[in-house]
């Protein structure tokens, strides 16, 4: 049985990402809300929270008035899904940054110091 539940909060989860990144794009106005993007999103088993991991492009401040511009507007969000997805409970709506694509350029930029650095140690 708890498969199933797994199942069902991954299907909204992704139903509720598609969703939000278009309420994002279309009908959020605040001019704090830079440019985000949407990886994830987590819905509890009961279907009652989601979390929405955001990416964030900008300085560490930008990402911070971003971040609590989202959080701002999360009720309008919530709003929003409840009209667009048929759930007998909209679930909350709570945005947390996600740094996964910084960590991945950073590694890579890593990497590259480092094969850079040993192809001079070949020659």
């Amino acid at each position: 049985m708890w498969h199933l539940a797994f199942q069902r909060s991954q299907r909204v989860a992704e139903e509720m990402k598609r969703e939000i990144a278009q309420i994002l794009r279309d009908e959020l106005k605040d001019p704090r809300i830079g440019f985000t993007t949407i990886t994830r999103v987590e819905v509890t088993k009961d279907l009652r929270y989601a979390k929405v991991f955001v990416s964030i492009y900008g300085q560490e401040v930008e990402k911070e008035q971003s971040l609590e511009a989202l959080n701002n507007a999360s009720g309008f969000v919530r709003r929003e899904i409840g009209k667009r997805i048929k759930l007998r409970y909209t679930p909350e709506v709570l945005f947390c940054i996600d740094n996964s694509i910084e960590h991945g350029a950073k590694i890579s930029r890593l990497l590259t110091k480092v094969n850079q650095e040993g192809n001079k140690q070949d020659v």
